[in-house]
């Protein structure tokens, strides 16, 4: 059922030895930014929501990405290659929906995570993949970002790979939204990520929200030049009642395909517990993890990053970082 990975992805896929950098590159001043979305997950952005923090203390602009530290793991999971993607003309990845970039090899996984950033799960998903040296991408709500613009930087700062989700996690099919809305979702999506990672442009990776894809969207993004991802297996860890239910649906899955794009959440709880022991379940399977960095980040769109920051509800006093401020001093 896949297509061999040949002439065509090629063009859109360049390989990189697994020692290869592969920290994204950072944004230029001026780059502009856009929105979008995923997965059938329960998202509580209708729920009361704290309320947008300031802004964090900004990245420099030729800062680039850091690199993962080196390895202290001799049994991790690891990464065993990196690919760079050319995201001209919006490629799109993962099987369930696109057919044609069939890049992976035989027993090679790429891990994703929607709806973050988000407490106490974010950053146990971080702590494991770390443990495990090994890397992700994450597919950021706008809101969420904004909410704890901090975590997300942990997320960039660790080396992973950060796309976006939209704007609030819309479903982007509603025919109650107009096309200038669902333009919106996406493009406030993308500036509300960079405005989180202090000006950071994300990689032009997006998801749509329960991966429903309108064919416009399809087309706007392709002329955004933003990659879309679907995935080529979803854990459904948004139903599981237990974390030993996402490990079991995602095992049985993948040993049926033999590798693929894993879609998963690291804004619920069950999967964060159920990280350590589903890595050790890829270990002892043989499977490889790839990594999936950008050629270029986003160009966010002007207009909306002034709106991000036009629409930021508490001021902005202190650039400092939060480690800076608040410490620990007994527990």
């Amino acid at each position: 059922m896949r297509i061999a990975a040949g002439l065509i992805v090629a063009g859109a896929v360049s390989l990189w030895a697994s020692g290869a950098a592969w920290s994204q590159a950072s944004a230029a001043k001026g780059a502009a930014a856009a929105p979008a979305a995923k997965g059938a997950a329960a998202v509580p952005t209708a729920a009361a929501a704290p309320q947008a923090a300031p802004a964090p203390a900004p990245i420099p602009a030729a800062v680039q990405q850091p690199v993962r530290p080196p390895c202290t793991n001799p049994n991790a999971l690891g990464v065993a290659r990196t690919v760079e993607i050319d995201t001209t003309g919006g490629p799109g990845f993962g099987f369930e929906h696109f057919k044609q970039l069939d890049f992976l090899r035989d027993k090679e996984v790429v891990l994703t995570f929607d709806d973050g950033p988000w407490p106490v799960n974010t950053p146990s998903v971080l702590k494991t993949l770390a443990e495990e040296c090994t890397t992700g991408i994450f597919f950021s709500i706008g809101k969420h970002a904004t909410y704890y613009p901090e975590i997300l930087k942990q997320v960039y700062a660790a080396g992973h790979t950060v796309g976006t989700h939209t704007w609030s996690h819309a479903a982007l099919t509603n025919k109650k939204l107009t096309e200038q809305q669902r333009k919106d979702e996406i493009e406030k999506g993308l500036s509300a990520v960079k405005w989180a990672l202090g000006g950071i442009s994300p990689a032009p990776f997006f998801r749509f929200p329960a991966l429903q894809h309108p064919p416009e969207m399809v087309t706007y993004l392709g002329e955004r030049n933003i990659a879309m991802f679907s995935c080529d297996l979803d854990s459904f860890d948004f139903k599981a009642s237990k974390p030993q239910q996402v490990i079991d649906v995602t095992m049985k899955k993948l040993d049926k395909l033999g590798k693929g794009i894993i879609l998963m959440h690291d804004f619920h709880k069950h999967t964060a517990e159920a990280l350590p022991a589903l890595l050790r379940k890829l270990k002892e399977g043989g499977y490889k993890v790839v990594a999936m960095r950008a050629k270029a980040p986003v160009k966010t769109l002007p207009q909306y990053d002034e709106e991000l920051v036009k629409d930021a509800k508490l001021p902005t006093i202190s650039s400092r970082p939060v480690s800076s401020v608040v410490q620990t001093i007994s527990e």
